[in-house]
């Protein structure tokens, strides 16, 4: 049976930075992954090219049961100390907007640099391995398609249940379960809502139509970009409001935010009076969207036509449009996992559990969720440096 100082589960990015710094406290260090190769999410992120941090990354960017969890661990390892990382590693990067941060080049420069980093650490990394029964005595016993191995301490990097296809399962969940902690609720986080047929009549003549857009829910609104789709409504305004949002909740879309729609039609009004009512509105959202609200609303003449109650309801229709999903696309195409291994059990300083201090917990299977742009690197970034400072 081989033996380690630690057993990191899971080659993510949260493991293979555990991996790193553990290894370069010359503790001996196992990092096991199903997939065959490491750093799979890192690689899809980002269309390609990764996502890899956010310079506005803090914690109220995050949600958990523990809204101040995360604080020690982004406050140790920054957006700033990773950025670093990647100038050190002579890979070019360019900010988008609201500080995403994303390689110039490919995502997997980021993996080569992880890897780089393991090897020249000597990390011994397991791929294509399957973990069967964990179990702790003298240290913890891991037993694996490979063989078993025991090390003194365990690290769980294992990552939540999103996108599925990749692998992704619940067994972080079973495991902290298994070692006596607490998991929170588990939920689709970061992806496209989804609406009854009747909704659907309205959104469908709409797919592809992409905007600016404020979405809101349960008080908290995010202005980013929206996408109508064939299956509902998608793009990063929405993805990231569906990390607010429940069943039954409605949602509310302003899609011409800072504007003030009837206002703008009188004006239109006194001096284009015969103009086509979608056309003015068409200075405001694209010409198919300005159509459907208008036939919407059966709305009938020209702007002389229309009435001062007519363009408030207009605007109601454009910067009030209420709408209540059904549900979520689900894991197979959420970003994240919102919920995991409550942080009520862990001690934020250094991820352990608070009962089994030799059992840590890091990244997405985490009650610690980032908002879309960065920030879920981020904190895999900043939990597995402050375990790996421990492990």
């Amino acid at each position: 049976m081989r033996r380690y100082d630690v057993i990191i589960l899971g080659a993510g990015a949260a493991g293979m930075f555990c991996a790193i710094e553990a290894a370069r406290r010359g503790r001996r260090v196992a990092l096991i992954d199903h997939a065959k190769a490491p750093g799979e999410k890192i690689r899809i992120s980002g269309g390609g090219r990764c996502n890899f941090t956010n310079l506005h990354a803090r914690p109220e960017c995050f949600l958990s049961q523990n809204p101040h969890f995360a604080r020690s661990a982004l406050s140790r390892y920054t957006q700033h100390d990773f950025i670093d990382r990647v100038d050190t590693a002579g890979i070019g990067w360019h900010e988008k907007t609201l500080g995403q941060l994303f390689c110039n080049g490919s995502a997997r420069e980021i993996i080569a640099m992880l890897v780089a980093d393991m090897n020249s650490a000597a990390v011994d990394l397991h791929l294509a391995t399957q973990v069967g029964e964990v179990t702790h005595g003298d240290g913890f016993r891991v037993e694996t398609s490979a063989g078993a191995m025991q090390a003194e301490k365990l690290v769980v990097a294992t990552g939540g249940k999103s996108i599925p296809k990749m692998g992704a399962t619940g067994f972080g969940y079973d495991l902290a379960r298994r070692f006596g902690l607490r998991v929170t609720e588990t939920r689709p986080a970061l992806v496209p809502l989804t609406f009854s047929d009747a909704q659907l009549d309205e959104i469908r003549p709409l797919a592809g139509v992409s905007l600016p857009a404020e979405v809101s829910a349960g008080g908290t609104s995010f202005r980013e970009g929206l996408l109508f789709t064939h299956r509902g409504l998608s793009g990063p305004s929405i993805l990231q409001i569906s990390s607010y949002w429940r069943e039954g909740m409605p949602i509310t879309l302003d899609l011409a935010p800072g504007s003030h729609i009837a206002a703008a039609l009188a004006q239109a009004k006194a001096r284009r009076g015969r103009q086509a009512v979608s056309i003015s509105l068409g200075a405001y959202l694209p010409e198919k969207l300005a159509r459907q609200v208008i036939g919407r609303l059966g709305l009938k003449g020209n702007l002389a036509d229309q009435s001062k109650a007519a363009l408030a309801h207009i605007e109601a229709a454009v910067q009030g449009w209420q709408m209540r999903p059904v549900g979520t696309e689900g894991y197979r195409t959420a970003e994240v996992t919102l919920g995991g291994v409550d942080t009520d059990g862990l001690d934020a300083r250094n991820m352990a559990s608070r009962t089994l201090p030799e059992l840590y917990f890091i990244g997405e299977v985490v009650d610690v969720t980032g908002w879309l742009g960065g920030y879920n690197f981020q904190w895999a970034w900043s939990s597995g440096w402050v375990a790996g400072q421990a492990a």
